[in-house]
């Protein structure tokens, strides 16, 4: 008990740190949909740090992949204040704390000593406690039975980002063709067509949405000098503007061209 008190207080003190940084980051809309917190304080919480004298680095990642270790909880102490992506904290939601996967993303934790298992997403920075992989909230934890374990052996899976989650099945048909949803935060895109009427845009986003793989296509609604509305699809998550560029050329995108969404 004094050792769950103790990694309570160590996962508070940096929780705290990360509320105060995150919590001042300006709201900016992106083309990737966090949906739960602004895409600058997602992109803030990708940012390398150091917690205790131990520098961590944050990574993106993808459906499927799978990480082994131990999994704690958290509760009524931290119940009601700010997680490190500017949540607050609600310890009667399936939630949890990683060091370095990315916000938003939704993972199947399973208990490998009971067979118990539960769905939670990302939106802390933690266990902070050497050993330790994930700390889910109280409700998490109580459904895989740390409530009563305090710490279990546990594997963490990748099953989708923001909310939403992919089957097993659908996950080994992407592993299987190497089509893996990954998680992209990136303000470099393509536009591949601009139309008045936004039927066509629709058509358009519809066909890089089924041939694009990991990058998004989505509308941008403008206004024309006379006033009437112009329709751009936008194709987002190019990490560089040589990636997209590179996208372009090996797709025989003549007509593309290189935007910024900032």
């Amino acid at each position: 008990m004094m050792k769950m008190k103790q990694s309570w207080l160590i996962i508070s003190i940096c929780t705290l740190f990360f509320g105060s940084i995150f919590t001042g980051c300006a709201q900016k809309k992106s083309a990737f949909d966090t949906r739960y917190t602004s895409a600058a304080r997602h992109k803030a919480t990708m940012r390398p740090y150091n917690v205790l004298g131990k520098h961590y680095s944050p990574t993106y990642v993808e459906v499927g992949q799978v990480q082994r270790g131990v999994s704690s909880w958290y509760g009524p102490t931290f119940h009601g204040k700010y997680t490190s992506n500017g949540e607050v904290y609600n310890m009667h939601a399936r939630t949890a704390a990683h060091k370095t996967w990315p916000m938003d993303t939704m993972v199947k934790v399973k208990n490998l000593q009971n067979g118990k298992s539960t769905i939670v997403r990302i939106n802390d920075r933690g266990p902070f406690v050497s050993g330790r992989i994930i700390d889910c909230s109280y409700k998490a934890g109580k459904e895989l039975g740390l409530d009563r374990m305090g710490v279990a052996k546990v594997s963490v899976k990748v099953v989708g980002f923001a909310g939403k989650t992919q089957s097993e099945a659908v996950i080994a048909k992407h592993k299987r063709a190497h089509t893996q949803t990954r998680i992209v935060l990136s303000d470099f895109g393509l536009q591949v067509g601009a139309f008045r009427n936004h039927e066509g845009a629709r058509a358009y986003r519809r066909k890089y949405a089924s041939t694009s793989g990991r990058y998004k296509p989505i509308i941008k609604r403008f206004a024309d000098v006379d006033g009437a509305p112009l329709y751009r699809v936008w194709l987002m998550g190019f990490a560089s503007e040589d990636e997209a560029r590179d996208f372009a050329d090996n797709n025989n995108m003549l007509g593309a061209f290189i935007i910024s969404n900032q």
